[in-house]
């Protein structure tokens, strides 16, 4: 089911969606521009977050948007554990619901 080169039909999409796809460009390009918060790490946030979904498009996209913006392995290391840590802290306290009391 992912094959990267279902990227290229991103363009007939947005064709078939015009004004939403503009929308979400100009969102995606808003939110990972520089600012406040350096590029590097809005795409480390990303690497974190596509691991956290699960989205191997996300990951390859923001893993080299990442190593462009200069993220080294070991950042990217560290992002997967915190990914990590979240993803099973999220399972833990949600276990708290399946207690009585």
């Amino acid at each position: 089911m992912y094959n990267m080169n279902n990227l290229s039909k991103l363009g007939t999409l947005g064709k078939n969606a015009e004004a939403a796809m503009k929308a979400f460009e100009g969102l995606d390009q808003a939110a990972l521009a520089d600012g406040a918060i350096p590029k590097k790490y809005k795409e480390l946030i990303a690497v974190a977050v596509a691991l956290t979904t699960q989205c191997p498009y996300c990951l390859e996209i923001h893993k080299d948007h990442a190593i462009k913006a200069g993220a080294t392995e070991e950042e990217l290391a560290e992002v997967t554990f915190v990914a990590a840590a979240l993803r099973a802290g999220a399972a833990v306290v949600h276990g708290t619901h399946l207690m009585k009391g």
